[in-house]
């Protein structure tokens, strides 16, 4: 057999230098895409436990008296934690993949079981918080200023823990958020915000922002902070 020449030997050399190359590259996306699945669907695991104790909460308050009811439920701060974690798996996997839109139709159902909870409480306990429903869309050619608006919530819920903020996909394929849209007449213009039951579109800046809460929000702050701190 005669031996193969230079220039053959080295084109030979380098196809099989590709294959290794390509193999490689296959490879490590298989087990990328394995370790995505299993991330998620640990978060997923993780989700639907919280779901079912959340939903168990929400039947305890329904009944429980107004002296029990303290104006921030632990049922609120723990919808707000499952949305963060709910975040994380959606900057992971995308907003688009099923299990995320199906995990953030659990959540947005929890978000609205707790607002109107909020509102009974509101009317028949004596209560009065502070709610912000804020609707946006991840289509970023609708919601230029969306990602401002949502940092900007994040910061006043973080600084104002009794303010109650309720994040909704505008666009999501969910029967009692269309009905949530349609009650509160929310039109296609985002990011758009229900503050106290006053419906405003779009956003700017902070300082402008913080203009649509009532006052009483930063107040009750305020006086918080001079108590801790006595």
């Amino acid at each position: 057999m005669k031996p193969l020449s230079l220039p053959a030997r080295n084109a030979l050399l380098a196809l099989l230098i590709t294959l290794a190359i390509i193999g490689s590259i296959v490879y490590a996306i298989n087990y990328l895409d394995q370790q995505r699945l299993a991330e998620l669907s640990a978060i997923q695991n993780q989700l639907a436990t919280d779901t079912l104790s959340l939903e168990t909460q929400f039947a305890l308050l329904e009944s429980a008296p107004c002296e029990d009811i303290a104006s921030g439920t632990e049922f609120s701060r723990e919808v707000s934690d499952l949305g963060d974690r709910l975040g994380i798996a959606e900057g992971r996997a995308g907003n688009r993949d099923p299990q995320v839109l199906q995990l953030k139709k659990q959540y947005t159902l929890l978000q609205i079981r707790d607002y109107l909870l909020t509102k009974k409480l509101s009317s028949s306990c004596g209560l009065k918080p502070v709610t912000a429903l804020y609707f946006y869309s991840n289509d970023p050619q609708a919601c230029t200023t969306c990602d401002k608006a949502g940092y900007a919530l994040s910061y006043l819920r973080q600084t104002y823990p009794t303010l109650r903020v309720y994040s909704f996909d505008y666009d999501l394929d969910l029967s009692a958020l269309k009905t949530l849209i349609a009650v509160e007449k929310i039109k296609p213009q985002f990011p758009a915000f229900v503050i106290q039951d006053k419906v405003s579109y779009g956003f700017t800046h902070l300082d402008d922002f913080q203009k649509l809460f009532p006052k009483a929000l930063f107040k009750s702050a305020t006086s918080t902070a001079t108590t801790t701190k006595k």
